[in-house]
């Protein structure tokens, strides 16, 4: 799944710790420095945890669970999964929820080497207004991915190279950049039925291109839900620095919130500064789960995300399904807590780092307020099944 975060849309205003070799730590502490666990709701999290144990359970028992030997094989989660997926969360009480994560698991404080702060962003569902046929409001459209997209993956060519790849469309013999985003909102896909959905609003799009995933409402009150396809190769530019150095924004001013009423006050300038960030994002139609049709959308476990309760993390460290008891800050009020009991379940190309996490908001505005301004250091731990033994991990 594609989930950049909003701090790539407009400029970071919380840094990250100063670069380092990344390193997963992990320590192992007692439920009673865990701060504000004895408050948490947790009753979304097992609704979470048990969209994640049906995918896991259907895995072999000698499976690891992720890339870290640390976080255990399916046969250890295997009987924490069975127990959550055994409880009733509609019914379940608070103190049972809390209790059903206390008495199976063991929490761990995550670290980068020495360090345990990180940096925690958010990203959150767009809605938007749409039509399956160009009318009237509904003039922008909503892409599908060409048949003529080529990606190359240089690795293969190269040793220096692993890791990076070039996506471009043939001409004659030759391999060409694909269209940037001028090109194409310029006409460039024209007359190839590449059109999903037309909506009628062009930023809404822009900013559903940033998310990567979101719904469209038709005109009879049905949604489409759509995600992230493909990319079109060219270079990532935040426009929220572009609107910066025309001096229309400030970095104290600079949110999602205020990028998008600089654009709808100023249409005569809106699609020139869009068009400063050249990347381009194509989507598919997603399904929906039909014995859960009001659940988030699919992240990259393949599991539908919980509001509040879904983590973007850095699969090059984590595992997806491990519960992860986050402690931050309130996105719209640094001096307030932010601390509760959250699942692993997606991933994104800005999430980078043992410590780093992106919190998956839900759908809709108030969802977009709370992303847009969630940018907070904090810390995190992760819950490991009790039958998960540290003496018989490797030296850390």
């Amino acid at each position: 799944m594609f989930w950049p975060d909003i701090s790539g849309l407009i400029t970071e205003t919380t840094k990250e710790p100063a670069p380092q070799k990344e390193e997963l730590t992990l320590r192992a502490v007692p439920y009673g420095q865990l701060d504000g666990w004895q408050s948490d709701d947790m009753r979304g999290s097992v609704r979470a945890f048990q969209r994640s144990c049906r995918a896991m359970v259907r895995r072999d028992d000698d499976r690891g669970v992720g890339p870290d030997a640390r976080m255990g094989t399916i046969g250890q989660w295997r009987g924490a999964c069975e127990t959550a997926l055994a409880l009733d969360a509609d019914t379940l009480r608070k103190d049972d929820a809390r209790a059903f994560f206390q008495s199976d698991f063991t929490p761990y404080l995550v670290g980068n080497g020495k360090t345990s702060e990180g940096l925690f962003t958010g990203y959150y569902e767009p809605e938007l207004r749409g039509n399956l046929t160009r009318d009237g409001k509904y003039q922008t459209a909503i892409y599908l991915k060409p048949d003529d997209m080529v990606s190359v993956d240089l690795g293969e060519f190269s040793e220096e190279l692993k890791g990076k790849k070039l996506v471009g469309r043939l001409s004659g013999n030759s391999l060409k950049p694909y269209y940037d985003r001028a090109e194409i909102e310029g006409g460039a896909l024209s007359g190839r039925d590449l059109e999903m959905v037309w909506v009628d609003d062009a930023v809404d799009a822009f900013f559903l291109q940033i998310q990567g995933s979101g719904r469209v409402v038709l005109p009879d009150d049905s949604v489409l839900r759509v995600g992230y396809a493909a990319t079109n190769g060219q270079a990532y530019y935040a426009i929220g620095r572009e609107l910066i150095e025309r001096g229309a924004l400030t970095r104290e001013t600079v949110s999602l919130q205020t990028i998008r009423k600089w654009l709808h006050d100023n249409p005569d300038e809106a699609d020139a500064v869009m068009n400063t960030n050249a990347s381009f994002v194509f989507f598919q139609p997603l399904k929906t789960d039909p014995d859960d049709p009001d659940a988030g959308p699919l992240g990259s476990q393949g599991v539908a995300l919980e509001p509040g309760r879904s983590l973007a993390v850095d699969r090059r460290f984590h595992a997806m399904g491990v519960p992860v008891w986050l402690e931050t800050s309130d996105p719209m009020n640094a001096d307030r807590t932010f601390h509760r009991l959250m699942v692993a379940q997606d991933t994104g190309g800005a999430i980078r780092g043992p410590v780093r996490g992106d919190i998956f908001f839900g759908p809709g505005e108030d969802a977009a307020l709370f992303a847009g301004h969630m940018n907070r250091t904090g810390q995190k731990f992760i819950l490991l099944p009790k039958v998960i033994d540290p003496a018989q991990w490797p030296d850390q």
